[in-house]
């Protein structure tokens, strides 16, 4: 128990620099070869600050914990919205003028209804599993079409020259990629270990570990990089990050999981957890779009969501007891 409880207090901290480590020298790599700023911004740092998650629910899977797997994608996502949008909407009201991030949001909030209606049988096969997938690879061939089309959007113009570690010779970032990326899988291994053995000796489900320790602790580099994001008056990139980090777990990792084994949905987890998950999504769209004002989350919707996290996440520990 013991070591455990030791292999997450070490696991979590590791992983949050490895993960930091893997996006500085990713960026700075696909920076140097001339790739796109806002392909930067809304891939590579997405898929960076959602590596975590990625990497932690492919081993949960392999081990046997497909709901900690699913929890820890479904958590993150709910985590991302209540609580990092909600603590940087706090500090700083995020308004919302990327034309690129206003025609995501609502691609995001498709594919969670897709995947609500997909888990609605309270399973997610192979097939469900290669449909998200297909989806997720679509989306990335969309998002180099968007670049191309889009140059200058207002995203891309905040992302350029940010966020891609200091200015160095190539090999070294070749380095820190490679490096990011080994302590990265080595950590989230001895992560899932101890999440798993914790959650069997207090008699708590793997799905509850996954929504709230690992789920909350794998939020952590998108709550950095939108707190950093947010301090820059570069709100495109806070809410480009989460939107691109929420559509990663969706498809990529729930996807990549779900091939890996079958994965049986408990009707509490259903309605309870992925209901949740679409409901501040939906927020989050009306929020940043904008009814009869501008597209913009104040400070009084972001301590909304921060409630909100915590009303949830206090029903989910107390229900375990």
């Amino acid at each position: 128990m013991l070591l455990a409880s030791l292999a997450i207090l070490i696991g979590l901290p590791v992983l949050i620099w490895s993960a930091e480590r893997f996006i500085h020298g990713a960026a700075f790599v696909a920076n140097h070869y001339g790739i796109s700023p806002l392909f930067i911004g809304m891939f590579i740092i997405g898929f960076g600050t959602s590596a975590p998650e990625i990497i932690v629910s492919v081993f949960a899977a392999l081990q046997g914990n497909g709901g900690l797997a699913l929890g820890n994608a479904f958590g993150s996502n709910i985590t991302n919205i209540t609580l990092v949008v909600g603590i940087t909407a706090l500090l700083s009201p995020i308004v919302v003028k990327s034309d690129i991030v206003k025609k995501e949001l609502p691609i995001l909030l498709a594919v969670t209804f897709f995947v609500v209606w997909i888990l609605f049988d309270l399973e997610l096969s192979h097939d469900d599993a290669f449909s998200l997938l297909g989806i997720f690879i679509l989306l990335i061939s969309w998002s180099i079409w968007q670049t191309i089309k889009t140059p200058n959007d207002e995203l891309g113009n905040n992302t350029a020259g940010k966020d891609i570690g200091t200015p160095s010779q190539l090999k070294s970032h070749l380095i820190w990629l490679v490096l990011g990326l080994t302590v990265l899988i080595v950590s989230s291994r001895v992560l899932v270990w101890g999440a798993v053995e914790v959650a069997q000796y207090f008699q708590v489900s793997d799905v509850i570990i996954g929504l709230t320790i690992i789920g909350i602790g794998t939020s952590l580099p998108e709550l950095i990089a939108s707190i950093i994001a947010v301090r820059k008056n570069e709100h495109e990139l806070a809410i480009g990050n989460i939107v691109g980090s929420n559509l990663f777990n969706t498809l990529a990792v729930v996807g990549i999981a779900g091939i890996i084994q079958p994965v049986e949905l408990s009707p509490a987890f259903f309605y309870r957890d992925i209901l949740l998950m679409l409901g501040v999504t939906v927020a989050l769209l009306i929020f940043c779009l904008g009814i009869r004002k501008p597209g913009k989350v104040s400070r009084i919707e972001g301590a909304a969501l921060v409630i909100c996290f915590i009303g949830y996440n206090t029903f989910l520990i107390s229900s375990q007891f």
